[in-house]
Protein backbone atom coordinates (compact mmCIF):
# COMPACT_ATOMS: atom_id res chain seq x y z
CA UNK A 1 0.00 0.00 0.00
CA UNK A 2 1.34 3.66 -0.87
CA UNK A 3 2.05 5.62 2.36
CA UNK A 4 3.67 8.99 2.76
CA UNK A 5 7.01 8.21 4.85
CA UNK A 6 10.51 7.95 4.51
CA UNK A 7 12.10 4.94 6.18
CA UNK A 8 9.62 2.67 8.26
CA UNK A 9 11.94 2.21 11.04
CA UNK A 10 11.61 5.99 11.15
CA UNK A 11 7.92 6.54 10.87
CA UNK A 12 7.09 7.20 14.28
CA UNK A 13 10.43 9.43 15.58
CA UNK A 14 9.74 11.74 12.32
CA UNK A 15 5.60 11.78 13.18
CA UNK A 16 6.58 12.70 16.80
CA UNK A 17 9.56 15.25 15.57
CA UNK A 18 6.89 17.01 13.46
CA UNK A 19 4.21 17.43 16.25
CA UNK A 20 7.02 19.38 18.01
CA UNK A 21 8.06 21.25 15.13
CA UNK A 22 4.36 22.63 14.83
CA UNK A 23 4.06 23.09 18.51
CA UNK A 24 7.97 24.46 19.08
CA UNK A 25 6.71 27.11 22.30
CA UNK A 26 4.39 24.52 23.84
CA UNK A 27 5.99 21.04 23.59
CA UNK A 28 9.41 19.41 24.06
CA UNK A 29 10.21 16.22 22.06
CA UNK A 30 12.69 13.92 24.04
CA UNK A 31 13.71 11.24 20.81
CA UNK A 32 15.45 8.95 23.04
CA UNK A 33 11.99 8.15 24.76
CA UNK A 34 9.64 8.84 21.65
CA UNK A 35 8.08 11.67 24.24
CA UNK A 36 6.17 14.79 23.71
CA UNK A 37 5.63 16.62 26.60
CA UNK A 38 4.25 19.78 27.66
CA UNK A 39 7.46 22.87 28.09
CA UNK A 40 6.23 24.01 31.30
CA UNK A 41 6.10 20.71 33.00
CA UNK A 42 6.70 19.16 35.29
CA UNK A 43 5.39 21.75 37.56
CA UNK A 44 5.35 20.72 41.44
CA UNK A 45 2.16 22.39 42.37
CA UNK A 46 0.10 19.56 39.60
CA UNK A 47 0.44 16.29 39.21
CA UNK A 48 2.06 14.66 35.96
CA UNK A 49 -0.41 12.97 33.91
CA UNK A 50 0.98 10.33 31.02
CA UNK A 51 0.17 8.29 28.67
CA UNK A 52 1.65 5.76 26.36
CA UNK A 53 0.11 2.74 24.14
CA UNK A 54 0.96 2.07 20.16
CA UNK A 55 1.34 4.23 18.14
CA UNK A 56 -0.96 3.93 14.77
CA UNK A 57 -4.26 5.39 16.81
CA UNK A 58 -3.40 9.22 16.61
CA UNK A 59 -4.54 11.53 17.09
CA UNK A 60 -4.09 9.33 20.73
CA UNK A 61 -1.95 9.74 22.87
CA UNK A 62 1.23 12.59 21.83
CA UNK A 63 -1.71 14.97 19.70
CA UNK A 64 -3.36 15.75 23.15
CA UNK A 65 -0.50 16.52 25.25
CA UNK A 66 -1.06 20.21 26.71
CA UNK A 67 -3.08 22.68 29.01
CA UNK A 68 -6.05 20.79 30.44
CA UNK A 69 -5.64 17.41 28.72
CA UNK A 70 -1.66 14.95 28.89
CA UNK A 71 1.39 16.01 30.58
CA UNK A 72 3.47 13.44 28.22
CA UNK A 73 3.06 10.85 25.86
CA UNK A 74 5.50 8.02 25.30
CA UNK A 75 4.05 5.83 22.45
CA UNK A 76 5.90 2.86 21.15
CA UNK A 77 5.99 1.63 17.24
CA UNK A 78 2.62 1.34 15.30
CA UNK A 79 0.36 -0.52 17.35
CA UNK A 80 3.15 -1.87 19.91
CA UNK A 81 3.40 -1.13 23.58
CA UNK A 82 6.64 1.07 24.36
CA UNK A 83 9.25 -0.83 25.73
CA UNK A 84 9.33 -0.35 29.69
CA UNK A 85 12.02 2.06 30.22
CA UNK A 86 10.48 4.91 27.77
CA UNK A 87 7.44 5.22 30.53
CA UNK A 88 10.08 4.72 33.54
CA UNK A 89 12.30 7.63 31.72
CA UNK A 90 9.44 10.04 31.39
CA UNK A 91 7.92 9.40 34.69
CA UNK A 92 11.41 10.78 36.17
CA UNK A 93 11.37 13.12 33.88
CA UNK A 94 7.98 14.23 34.56
CA UNK A 95 8.17 13.60 38.56
CA UNK A 96 6.24 15.88 40.58
CA UNK A 97 5.88 16.50 44.46
CA UNK A 98 2.49 16.03 43.76
CA UNK A 99 3.00 12.47 41.80
CA UNK A 100 2.68 11.31 38.79
CA UNK A 101 -0.43 10.28 36.88
CA UNK A 102 -0.25 6.44 34.69
CA UNK A 103 -3.44 6.64 32.35
CA UNK A 104 -3.13 3.24 30.83
CA UNK A 105 -5.31 1.34 28.24
CA UNK A 106 -5.93 -2.48 28.85
CA UNK A 107 -4.16 -4.41 26.64
CA UNK A 108 -1.73 -7.34 27.97
CA UNK A 109 1.10 -5.24 26.52
CA UNK A 110 0.40 -1.96 27.58
CA UNK A 111 -0.32 -3.58 31.46
CA UNK A 112 3.24 -5.68 31.47
CA UNK A 113 4.89 -2.24 30.51
CA UNK A 114 3.09 0.13 33.11
CA UNK A 115 3.47 -2.37 35.62
CA UNK A 116 6.83 -2.69 35.42
CA UNK A 117 7.44 1.37 35.09
CA UNK A 118 5.52 1.75 38.10
CA UNK A 119 7.37 -0.72 40.41
CA UNK A 120 10.43 0.61 39.49
CA UNK A 121 9.13 4.41 39.92
CA UNK A 122 7.98 3.27 43.40
CA UNK A 123 10.99 1.71 44.28
CA UNK A 124 12.55 4.87 43.22
CA UNK A 125 10.17 6.82 45.99
CA UNK A 126 8.05 8.69 43.59
CA UNK A 127 4.08 8.33 44.11
CA UNK A 128 2.35 7.32 40.91
CA UNK A 129 -1.77 6.90 40.64
CA UNK A 130 -2.97 4.41 38.05
CA UNK A 131 -6.34 4.65 35.85
CA UNK A 132 -7.11 1.66 33.85
CA UNK A 133 -9.43 2.32 31.23
CA UNK A 134 -11.43 -0.56 29.50
CA UNK A 135 -14.48 1.00 27.66
CA UNK A 136 -14.82 -1.64 24.84
CA UNK A 137 -17.87 -3.88 25.46
CA UNK A 138 -17.50 -6.24 22.11
CA UNK A 139 -15.03 -7.56 24.49
CA UNK A 140 -17.03 -10.58 25.97
CA UNK A 141 -15.31 -13.12 28.45
CA UNK A 142 -12.38 -13.32 25.80
CA UNK A 143 -9.54 -16.25 26.47
CA UNK A 144 -7.21 -14.36 24.47
CA UNK A 145 -6.87 -11.30 25.93
CA UNK A 146 -6.92 -9.00 29.80
CA UNK A 147 -10.45 -8.40 29.36
CA UNK A 148 -12.09 -5.31 27.90
CA UNK A 149 -10.29 -3.32 25.68
CA UNK A 150 -9.67 0.37 26.42
CA UNK A 151 -10.52 2.62 22.89
CA UNK A 152 -12.15 5.65 22.28
CA UNK A 153 -13.55 6.30 25.86
CA UNK A 154 -10.25 6.85 26.44
CA UNK A 155 -10.25 10.67 25.67
CA UNK A 156 -12.93 11.58 28.15
CA UNK A 157 -10.60 10.07 30.80
CA UNK A 158 -7.58 12.26 29.30
CA UNK A 159 -10.41 15.25 29.51
CA UNK A 160 -11.72 14.99 33.02
CA UNK A 161 -8.35 14.46 34.81
CA UNK A 162 -6.74 16.78 32.78
CA UNK A 163 -9.07 19.54 33.33
CA UNK A 164 -9.09 18.98 37.72
CA UNK A 165 -5.42 18.82 37.25
CA UNK A 166 -5.31 21.84 36.01
CA UNK A 167 -7.42 22.81 38.73
CA UNK A 168 -4.95 21.27 41.22
CA UNK A 169 -6.83 18.46 42.48
CA UNK A 170 -4.55 15.90 43.93
CA UNK A 171 -3.12 12.59 42.77
CA UNK A 172 -5.82 10.94 44.93
CA UNK A 173 -8.60 12.57 43.47
CA UNK A 174 -7.17 12.58 39.51
CA UNK A 175 -7.50 8.71 40.13
CA UNK A 176 -11.16 8.67 41.76
CA UNK A 177 -12.39 10.82 38.71
CA UNK A 178 -10.34 8.74 35.96
CA UNK A 179 -11.99 5.46 37.83
CA UNK A 180 -15.66 7.25 38.06
CA UNK A 181 -15.14 7.93 34.04
CA UNK A 182 -13.99 4.04 33.34
CA UNK A 183 -16.96 2.81 35.08
CA UNK A 184 -19.80 5.55 33.44
CA UNK A 185 -18.22 5.40 29.86
CA UNK A 186 -18.87 2.43 26.59
CA UNK A 187 -17.90 1.95 23.35
CA UNK A 188 -17.91 -0.86 20.59
CA UNK A 189 -16.55 -0.20 17.17
CA UNK A 190 -17.03 -1.87 13.17
CA UNK A 191 -15.11 -1.69 10.30
CA UNK A 192 -15.54 -2.26 6.80
CA UNK A 193 -11.64 -2.49 6.17
CA UNK A 194 -8.52 -3.14 7.51
CA UNK A 195 -5.29 -1.16 7.68
CA UNK A 196 -1.79 -1.61 6.10
CA UNK A 197 1.13 -0.82 8.88
CA UNK A 198 4.44 1.08 7.87
CA UNK A 199 6.47 -1.13 5.86
CA UNK A 200 4.08 -3.53 6.04
CA UNK A 201 2.88 -5.31 2.35
CA UNK A 202 -0.66 -6.41 3.04
CA UNK A 203 -3.24 -4.95 5.46
CA UNK A 204 -3.90 -6.70 9.21
CA UNK A 205 -7.10 -8.00 7.87
CA UNK A 206 -9.93 -7.76 4.95
CA UNK A 207 -13.07 -7.29 4.58
CA UNK A 208 -14.85 -8.50 1.18
CA UNK A 209 -17.07 -5.94 -0.35
CA UNK A 210 -20.30 -5.96 1.38
CA UNK A 211 -18.95 -7.10 4.80
CA UNK A 212 -18.26 -5.66 7.66
CA UNK A 213 -16.37 -6.95 11.37
CA UNK A 214 -18.40 -5.72 14.09
CA UNK A 215 -16.60 -5.01 17.17
CA UNK A 216 -13.16 -5.03 15.84
CA UNK A 217 -10.21 -3.84 17.61
CA UNK A 218 -8.05 -0.58 17.23
CA UNK A 219 -5.78 -2.85 16.01
CA UNK A 220 -7.83 -4.75 13.78
CA UNK A 221 -8.40 -7.36 16.70
CA UNK A 222 -11.29 -10.31 15.61
CA UNK A 223 -15.25 -8.59 16.42
CA UNK A 224 -18.08 -10.50 17.60
CA UNK A 225 -18.96 -11.81 14.43
CA UNK A 226 -17.68 -11.20 10.66
CA UNK A 227 -21.49 -10.09 8.78
CA UNK A 228 -23.09 -8.74 5.55
CA UNK A 229 -22.64 -5.01 5.75
CA UNK A 230 -26.38 -3.52 5.85
CA UNK A 231 -27.53 0.00 5.74
CA UNK A 232 -25.91 2.47 8.04
CA UNK A 233 -29.10 2.95 10.65
CA UNK A 234 -28.47 -1.10 11.32
CA UNK A 235 -25.17 -0.52 11.75
CA UNK A 236 -25.63 2.45 14.27
CA UNK A 237 -28.48 0.32 16.04
CA UNK A 238 -26.79 -2.94 16.03
CA UNK A 239 -23.74 -0.74 18.30
CA UNK A 240 -25.97 1.61 19.81
CA UNK A 241 -27.56 -1.37 21.46
CA UNK A 242 -24.78 -2.83 22.88
CA UNK A 243 -23.34 0.15 24.09
CA UNK A 244 -26.21 1.38 26.10
CA UNK A 245 -27.59 -2.13 26.95
CA UNK A 246 -24.00 -1.97 28.78
CA UNK A 247 -24.45 0.06 31.57
CA UNK A 248 -27.11 0.25 31.28
CA UNK A 249 -28.01 4.06 30.06
CA UNK A 250 -31.54 5.20 31.51
CA UNK A 251 -34.31 7.37 30.48
CA UNK A 252 -33.58 11.04 31.18
CA UNK A 253 -29.62 10.29 31.72
CA UNK A 254 -27.00 13.09 30.44
CA UNK A 255 -25.05 11.96 28.34
CA UNK A 256 -22.02 12.51 25.67
CA UNK A 257 -22.08 10.62 22.74
CA UNK A 258 -19.32 10.16 20.43
CA UNK A 259 -18.64 9.12 17.18
CA UNK A 260 -15.12 8.60 16.40
CA UNK A 261 -13.38 7.68 12.94
CA UNK A 262 -11.14 4.80 12.66
CA UNK A 263 -8.90 6.72 9.91
CA UNK A 264 -10.42 6.10 6.82
CA UNK A 265 -14.07 6.98 7.12
CA UNK A 266 -15.04 10.28 5.77
CA UNK A 267 -16.87 13.34 7.76
CA UNK A 268 -19.91 13.01 5.64
CA UNK A 269 -20.58 9.48 6.72
CA UNK A 270 -19.69 10.27 10.08
CA UNK A 271 -22.09 12.95 10.30
CA UNK A 272 -24.81 10.62 9.27
CA UNK A 273 -23.56 7.66 11.26
CA UNK A 274 -24.23 10.68 14.23
CA UNK A 275 -27.75 11.29 12.91
CA UNK A 276 -29.02 8.07 13.67
CA UNK A 277 -26.84 7.26 16.88
CA UNK A 278 -28.37 10.92 18.06
CA UNK A 279 -32.28 9.59 17.35
CA UNK A 280 -31.69 6.87 19.38
CA UNK A 281 -30.40 8.43 21.98
CA UNK A 282 -34.05 10.45 21.98
CA UNK A 283 -35.55 7.55 21.43
CA UNK A 284 -34.19 5.92 24.62
CA UNK A 285 -34.79 9.05 26.54
CA UNK A 286 -31.48 10.19 26.90
CA UNK A 287 -30.30 14.04 26.50
CA UNK A 288 -27.33 14.72 24.52
CA UNK A 289 -25.43 17.71 26.24
CA UNK A 290 -22.06 17.30 24.62
CA UNK A 291 -21.36 15.64 21.47
CA UNK A 292 -18.41 14.60 19.55
CA UNK A 293 -17.72 13.76 15.87
CA UNK A 294 -14.24 13.03 14.12
CA UNK A 295 -11.37 11.11 14.60
CA UNK A 296 -10.29 10.97 17.81
CA UNK A 297 -8.26 7.17 18.36
CA UNK A 298 -7.71 5.80 15.42
CA UNK A 299 -6.54 2.51 13.37
CA UNK A 300 -4.46 4.50 11.18
CA UNK A 301 -6.45 4.71 7.30
CA UNK A 302 -9.07 1.58 8.97
CA UNK A 303 -12.54 2.32 7.28
CA UNK A 304 -14.72 1.84 10.31
CA UNK A 305 -15.90 3.70 13.53
CA UNK A 306 -16.94 3.21 17.15
CA UNK A 307 -19.49 4.41 19.16
CA UNK A 308 -19.08 5.88 22.13
CA UNK A 309 -21.49 6.65 25.62
CA UNK A 310 -20.48 8.60 28.71
CA UNK A 311 -23.31 8.75 31.76
CA UNK A 312 -22.16 12.48 32.79
CA UNK A 313 -23.36 13.93 36.68
CA UNK A 314 -22.35 17.49 37.20
CA UNK A 315 -18.72 17.08 37.87
CA UNK A 316 -18.06 15.33 34.87
CA UNK A 317 -20.01 17.79 32.60
CA UNK A 318 -18.01 20.72 34.20
CA UNK A 319 -14.25 18.79 33.96
CA UNK A 320 -15.39 18.04 30.41
CA UNK A 321 -16.53 21.85 29.40
CA UNK A 322 -12.95 22.81 30.54
CA UNK A 323 -10.76 24.87 28.34
CA UNK A 324 -7.83 22.52 26.85
CA UNK A 325 -5.08 23.74 24.61
CA UNK A 326 -3.46 21.20 22.34
CA UNK A 327 -1.77 20.07 19.21
CA UNK A 328 -5.44 18.25 17.60
CA UNK A 329 -8.00 20.43 18.63
CA UNK A 330 -10.96 18.13 18.96
CA UNK A 331 -12.71 19.74 22.44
Amino acid sequence: MNKFMNDPANFVPEMLEGIYLANPDKLKYIAKYNCICRADRPNDDYVSIIQGSGSGHEPAHVMVVGPGMLDAACPGNVFAAPPAEFPFEVTKLMNSKKGVLHIVNNYSGDRMVWDMAREMCEAEGMKIGVVLMDDDVAVVNSAYTVGRRGVAGNFFSIKCCGAANAEGASLEKLVEIGKKVNSQVRTMGVAISGCTPPGKDAPIFTCAPGEMELGVGIHGEKGRRRAPLPKADAVVDELFDAVANDLPFEKADEVGLMINGLGGTPPSELFLLYRRAAIRCKDRGLKVVHNYVGDYCTSLEMAGFSLTLIRLDAELKRLIEAPADIPWRIF
